[in-house]
């Protein structure tokens, strides 16, 4: 393979874990190339308003995102527009190729390609993404203080997000395709014993409907799965909680997965099972999943790789004298 491009340190993805590597790992005097991916600034681009990121009252995701990137580019790092889509991590340095057909090779490497939320397939879902349609309560929960909100989903997460909402929303519903959910029975003793949530079972969500302005969801069309009936409910939130994807397809075979397909790290680290390859932020990440826990391992991904590459150049050394 023809190297178009070294670098002592690769970062692929830019999110806030790989925007936040790539700040650190540049003071670190790395000159670290980030490749952004398909979707530059990951999924915070596609939220409206984020209240929770320390420092702004609120302000648009999209704008964060973009405030990032322009830090990373004035603090030296080389930001390339394109995507990974293959990598060779059983040779030293580790090779990635790109979908313009550029060859990357690297010292170091943090994997920051993050993970997409499931969705229902739904036209409407798009529609209304951003404006009462969710796959965060965490994120968007505040939104709907005294408000009606359904949560579809049944495993932990959607127990745990419609617990969470109780702390805003006047009613929850949880609505499960099935007879009975899959979270555990901790969580559904919590979820059976709160007065706000609701059980639908045995239904799936068809259609989402906008408000009487069209700014927003007024209701879920919902249809019971044995009998066939649909009946409208009013909502004014619908939030989606049928799991993530990480975006480790390039890894398996290369790095150690759970049975999710999260990369796996050693404790207290981002460090991966290939010595000298991080991960940071979703990609790693399924219970907490925010935008600062993201930058925050992003932080210390870069640090990590900045120590090993300092070791590995030691040993070096240390080997040269010895010779």
């Amino acid at each position: 393979m023809t190297v178009d491009r070294h670098s002592r340190l690769l970062i692929i993805g830019s999110g806030p874990a790989g925007y936040t590597a790539g700040i650190y790992a540049a003071r670190a005097a790395l000159a670290p190339v980030l490749v952004q991916g398909m979707q530059p600034g990951g999924q915070l681009t596609i939220t409206t308003e984020v209240e929770n990121w320390p420092g702004d009252t609120s302000v648009l995701g999209l704008d964060l995102m973009a405030r990032m990137e322009n830090q990373a580019r004035h603090i030296g790092v080389e930001l390339i527009t394109d995507m990974i889509t293959e990598v060779d991590l059983a040779q030293y340095p580790f090779k990635a190729r790109a979908e313009s057909g550029l060859h990357f090779s690297a010292d170091a490497m943090i994997v920051a390609t993050g993970a997409q939320a499931r969705w229902l397939g739904l036209e409407a879902e798009e529609r209304f993404r951003g404006f009462g349609v969710s796959a965060c309560a965490t994120c968007d929960g505040f939104f709907y203080r005294g408000r009606t909100v359904a949560v579809v989903g049944g495993g932990n997460s959607a127990v745990e997000e419609a617990l969470f909402l109780t702390n805003f929303a006047e009613k929850v519903y949880l609505i499960h395709r099935r007879g009975a959910l899959r979270a555990d029975q901790v969580n559904q003793a919590k979820l059976f014993a709160h007065p706000k949530i609701e059980m639908i079972w045995d239904t799936a969500v068809v259609d989402i409907v906008g408000d009487e302005q069209g700014m927003g969801v007024g209701a879920i069309d919902l249809k019971h799965l044995t009998s066939g009936t649909v009946t409208r409910l009013p909502v004014h939130g619908l939030f989606v909680a049928i799991g993530h994807d990480p975006a480790t397809a390039l890894f398996k075979g290369q790095l150690d997965l759970d049975a999710e397909g999260y990369i796996l790290t050693a404790p207290d680290s981002t460090a991966t099972s290939t010595p000298g390859v991080f991960a940071a932020g979703d990609v790693r990440d399924k219970i907490f999943r925010q935008a600062v826990t993201s930058a925050a391992m992003g932080c210390m991904a870069a640090l990590e790789a900045e120590r090993w590459l300092a070791e590995r150049t030691l040993a070096q050394a240390a080997i040269s004298v010895a010779a």
